[in-house]
């Protein structure tokens, strides 16, 4: 498991986790997701691996299918910009048993195949575009988003629920 790097000045303390936009990272989150099976049992938490991987892809869908799920309206936008987002595109590792929103709950049975097949192309897709796509790019829920904010969301969240199956 790759071990985030510190960018740091006297001006902004950014720890950067592994760049999701390089090939090499994105190939090695994708060793560990083909390293799941269906029966990949959870070391905390409540999701089976099948949910988990659909919760997964929650992330992209808000990239790449913006009106699958609605953007949080007021004030719970405001909430999200300024209480949310730092947590989740900042320096911290996610927390066990974190809450999450509501459009990330999987409460019906998942397909594991197909949900892996398409976070696997969800990640193939975002390395392909990169960084430069991404920078300033506006984010479903969090407003505008530089790179390294983009690349610490998406890699973080997979590694924490990857971590959360042993992987």
């Amino acid at each position: 498991m790759a071990t985030p790097n510190c960018l740091n000045n006297r001006t902004n303390s950014l720890m950067a986790y592994p760049n999701i936009f390089e090939k090499e990272v994105s190939d090695g989150i994708i060793e560990r997701i083909n390293a799941l099976t269906p029966g990949s049992q959870r070391l905390w938490g409540k999701m089976d691996v099948a949910r988990m991987l659909a919760h997964c892809n929650v992330a992209y869908e808000t990239i790449y299918e913006p009106d699958k799920h609605p953007k949080p309206k007021f004030p719970m936008s405001l909430i999200v910009r300024y209480l949310v987002k730092p947590v989740v595109t900042g320096d911290k590792p996610l927390r066990k048993g974190s809450p999450t929103a509501p459009q990330f709950i999987i409460a019906d049975e998942r397909d594991f195949e197909r949900e892996r097949t398409r976070l696997i192309e969800y990640i193939e897709r975002t390395a392909e575009l990169g960084a430069g796509h991404f920078d300033g790019r506006e984010s479903h829920s969090f407003g505008v988003l530089n790179k390294t904010q983009w690349s610490n969301m998406l890699y973080k969240h997979l590694d924490h629920h990857l971590q959360q199956f042993g992987v």
